[in-house]
């Protein structure tokens, strides 16, 4: 095998979880564009057909099904007709996640039990799912999408923190536990992106200047810039691919440097 050659997925199937549109979309076609077939599931059929349509758009045949990560007999069914009309799963992308900016004292504990379902209970009963086939297999990539406040706390976002706080560890947990068995864990936290779920932060005020928030995270970032979906996709084959096989329970974070940057010293 060639240097380069441990990088493609031909042959691979991947499952990326609630990849119709944004990072998850990004990682799925940069996995199809590596050799992968992919499959991906959404909340409902409205999502999955526009996902559907945007991989055809890209000339990538996805295969779409409708699931919610949260129920486990759901995830359990998916699983098994992936494998029946696709193939083994050999990569998981624990995409699939929500966020609720609510001061904590505001938010209730539904709220808070809401984005631990679907950030944290989800990822582990996908990863449950699909690790008995990845033994058989004898090998299996599982990469979490975790993120900045895997590691830092800020205003509003207490259950995602600790959501995402707990998938690190669970991350580490799975590498641990099945490492034996040539499954690597590891999970990817993305800096701050622009997506189409960012760009109100990111649009200029009436006097044109940047929007405050948007000015923030320039400050804050080394790059002087924010992320794009794109900036994953290396990452994400890396993780995916054989040129990965003995990094096991990391999370690689793709920030621009926040995390290692203290911020510039007032004037």
């Amino acid at each position: 095998m060639t240097d380069l050659n441990c990088f493609s997925l031909k042959g691979k199937v991947a499952l990326v979880t609630g990849a119709s549109y944004g990072i998850g979309f990004a990682i799925a076609s940069a996995y199809a564009n590596a050799g992968a077939t992919i499959v991906f599931n959404d909340i409902n059929q409205e999502l999955v057909d526009k996902g559907l349509a945007a991989y055809k758009e890209l000339g990538i045949e996805a295969h779409g099904y409708v699931c919610d990560v949260t129920n486990e007999d759901a995830v359990n069914e998916l699983v098994a007709k992936v494998e029946k009309e696709v193939g083994v799963i050999d990569i998981l992308v624990n995409n699939a996640g929500i966020i609720k900016r609510i001061p904590m004292c505001e938010m209730s504990a539904a709220d808070f039990r809401k984005v631990i379902d679907i950030d944290l209970n989800g990822p582990f009963i996908m990863a449950k799912a699909v690790i008995p086939s990845m033994i058989k297999k004898g090998h299996g990539k599982i990469i979490n999408i975790c993120s900045m406040m895997s590691e830092l706390g800020r205003e509003t976002v207490s259950a995602y923190a600790a959501a995402k706080g707990g998938l690190k560890m669970l991350t580490k947990n799975i590498a641990s536990e099945y490492g034996e068995y040539n499954i690597q864990c590891n999970g990817i936290g993305p800096g701050y992106i622009a997506t189409p779920q960012t760009a109100p932060l990111r649009e200029l005020q009436a006097d044109g200047s940047r929007h405050p928030f948007d000015q923030f995270i320039i400050a804050k970032t080394p790059a002087a810039r924010w992320g794009t979906p794109e900036d994953l996709q290396g990452p994400a084959i890396f993780l995916a691919s054989d040129a990965s096989d003995f990094v096991n329970g990391h999370i690689l974070y793709v920030d621009g440097g926040i995390l290692a940057y203290i911020g510039k010293q007032p004037k």
